[in-house]
């Protein structure tokens, strides 16, 4: 069982690479293991495997104080939809090799995904625990938004996906609430619990618990009012509606009906909830599939009717309903999802699926008409096909289920009645617009329509697939005992025959009523023919049908419904966001600091309060740093120059460090130090940028204002500190720390301990916000730029009398002191000598990967205070990406790797070696978890510095450079205008001189004569 999952899982890993070197036959490769799992579970029903309510079971315990085991069952139900589920998705694998006549970028990523639907649901129905269950469902919902959104350029793709993922997803949380709610009422956590659970009815809340999980099922199968996503969903490729949205993802909720209708059905709401709403839609699917043009949203609103109709028939909960139930979940899955693979080789082959440009089919392709009629026929429940067994099967049980007395028997059966009249008139109308000859104007063109007549043959890998299910379909109908075995075995699991011997001598479980084609003239049988008469009459008069139906929804229309809701919401959260967020940090700031008034004030007045006992001070010590805190404090809110108030502010975090030191807190006194000292050289490299002084001066009466919110936010948090400390009535759980590190985390150090062993749950997440944090940082300084650059080892090069590594060229190198110089030459090896010791002696000594790596980080601060960006440059020539990333990978590692050696998530393994002339070293492995801690401290500071430094830097260098640019083609353009402005001056003055000499020589010539 567990076997096959892992099988399923590599599978789905292989996919892309698959698709890469093997192309479209990588589908095919695909289905191998599908029908593998298919074969192997058909033989677990034909050994006997799950004879006498024999089950296969796996348990791994993991949390179990979270209830959260990983329990796995194979029991006869499961088997049987796991036929469905392996078997059909063989099928559309095949059918996806020939449907794909080229692949796509996200070809690789749809194989994986179209896999991993498999395995996910594969998992849902093996799996024993709710919570696992619920977990398996959830990854099916997202599988299928990403199954969905394959053509992810088309605006209808998008939206369809977006609207099945929200509406799945939000009966999916309702659906946990239930569990959640049942398993805390009840104690149950296991479907193989609820079994043996005999007071379901006397529960508390039991409905409340019922209905959440109906929203839960009923989404996921597309129950009204919860159906309009379906036929959304046909926006995805026909081999995603052949397999999800007909055969697997919607019988999810079907088979959490039938696992819990047998015990739930005691329940009055459970009937009172799933019957008429089933019903309902199966009469709402089925009218509004006779309006439609499209023949894959025929079959999707016939999709919604039927599982309307199988819901319906399972909620009652009987054997006999259940074995009718099953029987028309299998033909279901059959008849429709061979005929949505026939719409998908219509559409491949003609390029529509527009009824009315689909004329002369059956000429062109007879093979594909075949499989579609019989497929189509079935569906209506025509004999001898299986759904028509099926159909027989439920109007028998529902005509004589004593659970349905009077009324609710005959409005069941006439709801069901007009359903399969509905099917049976949008089957034939199906039947018509693909394959007859509709439109005057092809008649004379042979009735064939353009599309048609331009249309490719279809290839075997198109029809070869829905001719098995369509062959699987006669067959079963024909001999429908094989599958009723298989049914009847978990009957006899789920519903225990009394034993007993009748008049004849003859066992009483014998006469359990089998699954059969021929059962007599019988009143279903009639029934049957009434149906299959009203709905060729209801087809041949469609005219009318037409006439009758409406424009717009009588009901409404649940997709207007869907988007008027998203709109309201959408508006209701910009008026709730313009009131509370106008733009103003000030404004901001006043309501969160109002909301930490009211609330907490609010909660400490009308509760309960207890007696306040406080210490003011144990020693001077503490009253004179609480002096200088306050002090410093007042004088922040004063100041006008920026790094002053800087410098101030920090001296509040250094008096704490020495309040922490005082009460023995060395490790939190370390830490608070360091994390100072690297916030103020991050402010030092943001006020740089700024004025050194606030320009902006306040109105008197707002700072008044800001003072007394001040207050108001010292009082009532102090207030509510000193009751919620002295409400304290146990023994705190930190008395045992230092007992428990030393005992699970082998440490004598229980602060280091805590974070990296028995919270490193906590640790983890931190982390992993510190990464994005960095990232966050870095994107808003380099904006649409990369900011990562290429990584180099370390080497030593000569660099003359200076004492860093950049050497001499530079201009600011130049012009560095010789003293930091020399200091930062001293005090970086000593550092990092000091970052390692509080790194390896953490674990039973103050430090830890986070101070170790702070000091690290102060570290390379000095070197870049010091020498610039090209001085870090040298000093770690790593990109800071990789570093945060190796850090995370790594201590994500420690987290997973427990688990191959079936111990619980972020257990410490321990080992003693001794090693000469030092003697015995504890090394437990969550020191390389604190590796990973101390690698994401360093690469975030580098980070940090790279782009509040280094790239600032550069960018005021270019900023400058450009400057000189500009004042050197300005001081060159006005060289230019110069000279051409003597040069103009100059030849203005020649000419005057030259005309000047003209009227002379011209005056002294008339003189003379």
């Amino acid at each position: 069982m567990l076997i096959l999952l892992g099988v399923l899982i590599a599978a789905t890993c292989l996919a892309p690479l698959l698709i890469k070197v093997l192309g479209r036959p990588a589908f095919g490769a695909l289905a191998i293991p599908n029908a593998v799992g298919f074969f192997w579970v058909l033989q677990l029903f034909t050994t006997g495997a799950f004879k006498d309510g024999q089950y296969l079971s796996e348990k791994i315990e993991w949390m179990p104080s979270a209830h959260l085991a990983l329990n796995f069952r194979l029991d006869p139900l499961a088997g049987l939809f796991s036929l469905i589920i392996l078997g059909i998705g063989t099928l559309v694998m095949v059918y996806c090799w020939g449907y794909f006549s080229s692949l796509r970028n996200r070809s690789g990523a749809f194989a994986a995904e179209m896999a991993g639907f498999a395995t996910a649901m594969y998992g849902l129905v093996i799996s024993d625990n709710l919570l696992l269950m619920y977990v398996f469902w959830e990854i099916t919902s997202v599988l299928s938004f990403l199954l969905v959104s394959y053509y992810g350029e088309r605006a209808s793709s998008r939206r369809s996906a977006g609207q099945a993922l929200m509406v799945t997803t939000l009966g999916g949380l309702a659906m946990l609430l239930g569990i959640i709610l049942f398993g805390r009422q009840s104690g149950i956590w296991d479907f193989s619990q609820v079994d043996s659970f005999t007071n379901v009815a006397q529960t508390p809340y039991v409905t409340i618990a019922i209905i959440l999980i109906l929203a839960g099922a009923l989404s996921k199968s597309a129950i009204a009012p919860a159906h309009f996503w379906l036929p959304g969903a046909m926006a995805a490729p026909t081999p995603v509606s052949a397999y999800l949205h007909s055969a697997a993802m919607v019988k999810a909720g079907i088979f959490l009906v039938a696992v819990l209708a047998p015990y739930f059905q005691v329940v009055t709401s459970w009937h009172l909830v799933v019957i008429p709403l089933g019903l309902f839609t199966m009469l709402l699917g089925g009218w509004m599939a006779l309006k439609q043009k499209d023949l894959k949203l025929i079959l999707a609103y016939g999709t919604v009717s039927q599982l309307g109709f199988i819901t319906s028939v399972m909620a009652i909960g009987s054997r006999e309903a259940m074995q009718a139930g099953l029987a028309m979940t299998f033909a279901h899955a059959l008849f429709k999802s061979a005929l949505f693979m026939v719409t998908g080789a219509i559409d491949h082959s003609t390029g529509t699926r527009d009824i009315d440009k689909l004329s002369g089919l059956r000429r062109k392709e007879p093979l594909l008409f075949i499989i579609a009629a019989l497929s189509t026929a079935s569906m209506a429940g025509v004999p001898p096909l299986f759904g028509f067994v099926s159909k027989e099967a439920v109007l028998e049980a529902v005509l004589h289920e004593d659970l349905l007395v009077g009324m609710p028997r005959a409005m069941m059966t006439v709801a069901i009645v007009v359903g399969s009249i509905l099917t049976m008139a949008y089957s034939l109308r199906f039947m018509w617009g693909a394959f007859s000859v509709k439109k005057p104007e092809h008649v004379s063109g042979g009735g064939v329509s353009p599309a048609v007549q331009a249309m490719h043959r279809v290839s075997p890998l198109l029809w070869l697939p829905p001719g098995v299910a369509t062959a699987l379909t006669v067959f079963f109908g024909i001999f429908p005992e094989l599958l009723s075995a298989g049914i009847t075995q978990h009957l006899n699991a789920t519903f225990p025959l009394a034993r007993g011997v009748d008049g004849a001598g003859q066992d009483a479980s014998e006469k359990v009523a089998e699954l059969a084609l021929w059962h007599g003239f019988t009143i279903p049988l009639g029934l049957s023919a009434i149906i299959i008469a009203a709905g060729v009459l209801m087809h041949w008069q469609r005219h009318l049908v037409y006439k009758a139906q409406f424009d717009y929804p009588a009901l409404g229309s649940a997709d207007d419904a869907y988007d008027a809701v998203l709109m309201h919401l959408r508006n209701l959260s910009l008026r709730i966001t313009a009131s509370t967020q106008r733009g103003s940090l000030q404004v901001n700031l006043a309501i969160i600091f109002g909301v930490l008034i009211l609330l907490p004030t609010i909660a400490l007045i009308s509760g309960q309060r207890n007696d306040i006992r406080m210490i003011l001070a144990d020693n001077p010590w503490q009253a004179i740093a609480a002096l200088v805190i306050i002090a410093a404090a007042i004088a922040s809110t004063v100041l006008d120059n920026r790094l002053s108030a800087v410098i101030v502010v920090g001296i509040t975090g250094y008096s704490l460090a020495f309040i922490f030191a005082l009460y023995g807190a060395t490790d939190l006194a370390l830490t608070q130090l360091l994390v100072e000292t690297i916030i103020m050289v991050l402010f030092m490299l943001v006020l740089r940028k700024m004025p050194a002084n606030t320009e902006w001066r306040q109105d008197p009466k707002l700072k008044r204002l800001r003072a007394w919110l001040s207050i108001g936010v010292g009082l009532s948090v102090t207030t509510v500190a000193m009751f919620a400390m002295n409400a304290r009535s146990a023994s705190p759980i930190s008395e045992h720390m230092p007992e428990l590190a030393k005992n699970i985390g082998h440490g004598d150090n229980a602060v280091n301990v805590l974070l990296v062993d028995l919270r490193a749950w906590d640790t983890l997440g931190e982390i992993s916000v510190l990464v994005i944090a960095a990232t966050g940082i870095a994107s808003l300084i380099y904006r649409t730029q990369s900011f990562s650059r290429s990584s180099r080892r370390p080497t030593l090069r000569v660099t003359g009398r200076r004492w860093l590594a950049t050497g001499v060229e530079s201009e600011t190198a130049q012009n560095r002191s010789l003293m930091v110089d020399v200091a930062t030459r001293l005090l970086f090896p000593c550092m990092m000598a000091l970052s390692a010791y509080f790194f390896f002696a953490g674990h039973n000594a103050p430090g830890g990967g986070f101070a170790g790596g702070l000091v690290a980080s102060l570290a390379f601060t000095l070197r870049y205070l010091a020498g610039g960006r090209a001085e870090l440059e040298e000093a770690l020539p790593i990109d800071a990406s990789r570093i945060l990333g190796a850090g995370l990978f790594i201590s994500t590692s420690m987290a997973v790797i427990p688990l191959f050696f079936e111990r619980p998530v972020l257990s410490t393994a321990y080992e003693k070696v001794s090693v000469p002339l030092i003697g015995d070293v504890s090394l437990p492995s969550a020191l390389v978890f604190d590796l990973g801690v101390y690698l994401i401290v360093v690469g975030l500071t580098l980070l940090i510095l790279t782009s509040l430094g280094g790239q600032l830097d550069r960018e005021e260098e270019m900023r400058k450079q450009r400057a000189r640019d500009r004042a050197r083609n300005l001081a060159r353009q006005k060289k230019r205008r110069d000279a051409l402005r003597r040069s103009k001056a100059a030849a203005t003055s020649t000419s005057t001189a030259a005309s000047t000499t003209s009227t002379a020589n011209t005056a002294s010539k008339g003189g003379e004569k």
